[in-house]
């Protein structure tokens, strides 16, 4: 069912693909992100900007 689903979107796709500049920018943000990725496998990020070891905490029923 979900592999109709997505050859549905696909063709949706091919029939009216979107802009250049949409493109651009979905690449623009992953781009962003894999640097982000990067800085913090290199041990480059700010302490300030990691996020806090543990588990979250629970928000009561």
């Amino acid at each position: 069912m979900n592999n109709l689903i997505w050859l549905l979107r696909a063709s949706k796709w091919a029939r009216n693909p979107p802009s250049a500049r949409m493109v651009k920018l979905v690449l623009l943000i992953v781009a962003a992100g894999l640097a982000i990725a990067a800085l913090e496998w290199l041990d480059l990020w700010p302490e300030w900007a990691q996020m806090e070891e543990g588990r979250a905490p629970r928000v009561p029923r």
